[in-house]
């Protein structure tokens, strides 16, 4: 948070906040585009070709038609009201580049985990990082075309989350999909709720 330096005859301090939000989940869930479909500049993205380096490394079953991954991060911004910003940071979704999730997360109010329900075990390690550092975090379940959809509850059993954790079922391709997402994990984030629940 920065605040304007107070001047004798200034009759207001003015302030600025930002707020960091990180967009996670298994590769090929659709965090690159829930970025770009919310930001309101020309999201930064950092992603390359899939190569031949990738393969038995990288898992495609699933997202065979996926020609790019990220590999460092997707940057987006919204700005809520004047002097006041939401930062979305978009993580790598592949495990050899996970060494990167500690810097990305320092600093963030919370997250969100993107699901996929037909590779649902591809959110598990990032719902098992912010469990394990404290980060609330909601649930996104992208709603892809063809894809059967499941019942919230499903997914909680599916995951083991506690009844807390908020579900959110989503198309990030739909801005307004995206902002339901965005909106219920800062009132949860902002009402005290963590992963392990009210204080």
């Amino acid at each position: 948070m920065g605040y304007a330096a107070s001047e004798p005859g200034t009759t207001a301090v003015a302030s600025a906040l930002a707020i960091k939000i990180l967009i996670a989940g298994g590769f090929g869930v659709g965090k690159t585009t829930m970025v770009g479909t919310i930001s309101e500049i020309r999201p930064l993205h950092t992603e390359e070709l899939l190569s031949e380096r990738g393969v038995g490394v990288d898992d495609t079953s699933g997202v065979e038609a996926k020609t790019t991954t990220t590999v460092a991060l997707d940057f987006g911004r919204i700005t809520i009201r004047q002097g006041l910003w939401l930062y979305l940071f978009g993580t790598p979704g592949q495990d050899r580049f996970w060494f990167m999730w500690d810097e990305l997360a320092l600093g963030a109010l919370g997250a969100v985990v993107l699901a996929d329900t037909r590779r649902l075990e591809d959110c598990f390690p990032a719902v098992d990082y912010f469990e394990q550092r404290g980060v609330p975090f909601v649930v996104g379940v992208n709603c892809f075309e063809g894809a059967r959809r499941h019942d919230p509850a499903k997914v909680r059993r599916a995951l083991s989350l506690s009844e807390h954790i908020p579900i959110v079922l989503c198309d990030v391709r739909e801005r307004e999909s995206v902002k339901r997402v965005l909106t219920t994990l800062l009132t949860y984030a902002v009402e005290g709720q963590g992963p392990h629940g009210p204080p």
